[in-house]
């Protein structure tokens, strides 16, 4: 009797575990807009940083720019802070930032502090490694005109089931040798996440 109870205790659970909720993955574009969580996503920062640099490369500081040096301005991206409550990749956002101003041919990007440290490595290395006419010399970077730094804030309203998520983006661009402010740009996100109750 105990071998027939065992027997049957077994086939449920395997009957159990086999009727399961299966894993479902399939690819999709990388361009799809999904928001599962409604949490700030790939969407959102690919979007932000495309409508706030366009903005700032249509202000009148890039114009000044060219009138005064007849070149094309070279900007650095700094840091972006992370000052909402929830998880945001900011090192994602700051190379959408940096491929919408290389995209956009108006200005010249210069690379990151670690970026530069790492490359001077390798022009380091190059000197006593590599043969000479194809060595890169030292002390020929081109200096930043401009610094792009910014923060994302995120303000949360929540009832019941419904929670609103309120995202604003604020980015300034400093002329790096007078620290002047010469542009300041903000983008704004809303978004309703609404919970159904599940019915019994």
């Amino acid at each position: 009797m105990n071998k027939l109870l065992t027997c049957l205790f077994l086939f449920g659970l395997i009957v159990s575990v086999g009727c399961g909720p299966t894993k479902q993955v399939s690819r999709i574009d990388s361009d799809t807009t999904v928001d599962l969580s409604g949490r700030w996503n790939d969407t959102d920062s690919r979007l932000v940083a495309d409508q706030i640099i366009d903005d700032c490369l249509n202000h009148t500081w890039i114009n000044d720019h060219g009138i005064q040096t007849s070149s094309k301005p070279v900007v650095i991206v700094g840091a972006i802070r992370n000052k909402s409550n929830e998880h945001i990749a900011t090192q994602t956002f700051i190379f959408d930032i940096e491929q919408a101003f290389i995209n956009s041919g108006k200005v010249r990007t210069v690379a990151s502090k670690s970026e530069r440290e790492e490359i001077r490595e390798e022009r380091a290395d190059q000197s006593e490694n590599a043969a000479i006419e194809t060595i890169k010399r030292m002390g020929r970077e081109h200096g930043a005109d401009y610094m792009m730094t910014g923060e994302i804030n995120t303000i949360e309203d929540r009832e019941g089931g419904k929670q609103i998520v309120f995202y604003q983006t604020n980015l300034t661009l400093t002329h790096i040798e007078n620290n002047e402010k010469v542009w300041i740009g903000t983008k704004k996100i809303k978004k309703f996440i609404g919970r159904k109750k599940f019915k019994m």
